[in-house]
């Protein structure tokens, strides 16, 4: 099985990376066996029916850092993206095959990604490219700007504005080359690999490589060629994909009003370059078409319960492989050629190795198809389901937010809606650890990225608050309560070998002005000293473990509460504690607490 590079760190999303070609045909028209194909009179009649659909995404720049401030549009609703670079859009008017989001900022160029929606959260990935000139031209001249691999672009001299005016003047080239043996090609390009053929079909593509071109005037004002002028553009060729690269291949170019690609013209390979004549600008590319449908997978364990945030491949042995991540409705879907026998693959996350936990021979497919598949349990595989409450830092339940978990080093985001969250997930047997961090999405507040330990298959992480501007507290909730804050007059003292405690401990206590104390002992193992402990007896010298009694009405009688130690910092830095469990008061009541500690190490 050959294995898929899955990009590191997201969620979330239809990715429609093209990695293998085979095939080299100017088109794809039927053999004469195959039923005559029916082209509706206007392309979005394939899109079907409006629906109303949930969006979450995030919008990075090539380095894969957030970009805040930039504005995302989804059909008539519109978001901006926070400090973590993410937007959220819910009930957006989309198609039942066909969604289209923009993302715009000022200092790159327009990026965009299409999906077909599935039901729950659509995620979706867009990383810009700056708007980086690659060369000043003059109006009136003729000339070509290149690239340092050869990519290039001819003009005539002759530019208009967007009105149609004559342009004259300096001419900034804004260029970028998108290859496919680029990993993060998938999210650098427009749409998804979807398109109009010349005849009015619609088509999924496999592409050879693609050129952005933006015009840009003295004052920042976009450019194209007037009716009647034309451009020579080359494109080179990876050097992995020559050996099957067809001597002409159709190009098309990116419609930014409509989300989806257009057939217009065909370029010639010319040594390693596909050379061909455009007529106007935005994104060019030069592909392989095939007819297409839409597949839907959804995924399962063995008992029935929804897998989410799983990579999915779909490879064809004629167009190659792409894939998608599994949404919190356990369903990816995506454009896959007809009538072809396929490989669907499931995988864990490049973290716990490259192998497929489910890999089965489906297809092939000539309508639109959706599929359940069963992943079956495997021994180096745990599944996790990490729940908990997030609110506002007065204590309101957040309704338009979303939680990043952080696994190894991918991050899976999950939106909320209702003050509460569920992440299923699977991970390695050999980590067991993981971070959360939540926001406010509304309010734009957001909590300190915490360290916890599962505590398999369930974690509870309590109640969180979105409170950015407290940089530690403690927090707990007494029998699914009101959780209880404190953030006045913590300490927290590691003490790595002192005879007083006989052995490693830490003390950590607060206390507010409404009256709210909290006071943890604990008595630690040896290095390393992270890990999970139990309740810790007072009277025992040689125990080990954790006590809360202090503050809290909390006896040692059937007291089941488990500690896990996540982080212990350098002076300055965080220990974070995380507890959950059933004890009994000292009336002999039984309560159920769960609770955080994100504190800064005194000594």
């Amino acid at each position: 099985m050959k294995n898929i590079k899955k990009f590191p760190n997201l969620i979330l999303m239809l990715l429609f990376a093209l990695t293998t070609i085979t095939s080299c045909e100017k088109d794809d028209g039927n053999s004469g066996d195959q039923q005559q194909e029916i082209i509706p009179d206007t392309f979005s009649e394939y899109f079907g029916n409006q629906v109303s659909r949930n969006f979450l995404g995030n919008v990075i720049d090539i380095n894969k850092n957030p970009i805040e401030g930039v504005t995302v549009t989804i059909g008539n609703e519109t978001a901006t993206t926070d400090s973590n670079g993410v937007f959220m859009i819910n009930n957006a008017n989309v198609k039942e095959r066909f969604g289209y989001v923009k993302a715009e900022k000022a200092g790159y160029i327009h990026g965009s990604r299409s999906v077909v929606p599935s039901n729950g959260t659509n995620k979706v990935t867009i990383m810009l490219l700056e708007a980086t000139v690659a060369g000043t031209i003059n109006s009136g001249s003729a000339e070509t700007v290149s690239m340092g691999n050869g990519s290039s672009v001819s003009f005539d001299g002759n530019f208009v504005k967007a009105d149609g005016s004559e342009y004259s003047g300096t001419v900034d080239v804004i260029m970028h080359h998108l290859d496919p043996a680029d990993d993060d090609m998938a999210v650098q390009m427009p749409g998804m690999l979807y398109a109009e053929n010349e005849n009015g079909a619609e088509r999924m593509l496999q592409t050879l490589g693609m050129l952005a071109v933006e015009l840009r005037g003295t004052n920042g004002e976009d450019l194209n060629l007037p009716e009647g002028s034309s451009s020579e553009i080359k494109i080179p060729v990876d050097a992995s994909l020559m050996g099957i690269a067809p001597s002409t291949i159709p190009l098309w170019y990116f419609d930014e009003v409509n989300g989806y690609w257009k057939e217009e013209g065909q370029a010639t390979l010319q040594g390693n370059m596909y050379v061909g004549t455009v007529a106007h600008f935005s994104f060019w590319n030069c592909d392989i078409p095939a007819e297409a449908i839409t597949l839907c997978v959804t995924a399962t364990d063995e008992d029935g319960n929804i897998l989410n945030n799983l990579y999915t491949s779909i490879t064809s042995a004629t167009f190659g492989s792409r894939g998608g991540y599994i949404n919190d409705s356990g369903e990816v879907c995506g454009f896959v050629p007809s009538g072809e026998t396929l490989e669907l693959a499931i995988f864990s996350y490049d973290f716990c190795g490259s192998e497929p936990l489910y890999s089965q021979v489906i297809g092939p497919f000539s309508v639109d198809s959706s599929i359940s598949v069963v992943v079956p349990y495997s021994t180096d595989i745990i599944a996790e389901t990490v729940i908990g409450n997030f609110n506002t830092c007065d204590g309101n339940a957040v309704t338009d937010g979303y939680v990043q978990l952080r696994y190894g080093y991918q991050t899976f985001i999950d939106a909320v809606n209702d003050g509460t969250f569920e992440i299923n997930m699977l991970r390695c047997e050999d980590d067991n650890t993981f971070n959360i961090k939540a926001s406010d999405y509304v309010n734009l507040q957001t909590t300190d990225s915490i360290s916890y330990t599962f505590t398999t298959p369930l974690t509870n992480i309590g109640t969180i608050s979105a409170c950015n501007s407290i940089t530690e507290f403690i927090q707990y909730s007494i029998d699914n309560g009101d959780s209880v804050i404190v953030f006045e007059n913590i300490y927290a003292n590691f003490y790595p070998d002192s005879p007083n405690y006989n052995g490693p401990a830490v003390n950590i206590g607060g206390s507010g002005s409404d009256g709210n104390c909290f006071y943890m002992e604990g008595r630690l193992s040896e290095e390393p000293y992270e890990g999970t402990y139990d309740f810790f007896d007072w009277n025992d010298n040689t125990d080990t473990g954790f006590n809360i009694a202090e503050c809290i009405n909390m006896s040692n009688i059937n007291n089941n509460v488990t500690y896990n130690l996540t982080t212990i910092g350098q002076i300055g830095e965080y220990i974070d504690v995380n507890f959950s469990g059933s004890y009994e008061d000292y009336d002999g009541n039984p309560h159920t607490i769960s609770g955080v500690v994100h504190v800064l190490r005194d000594n």
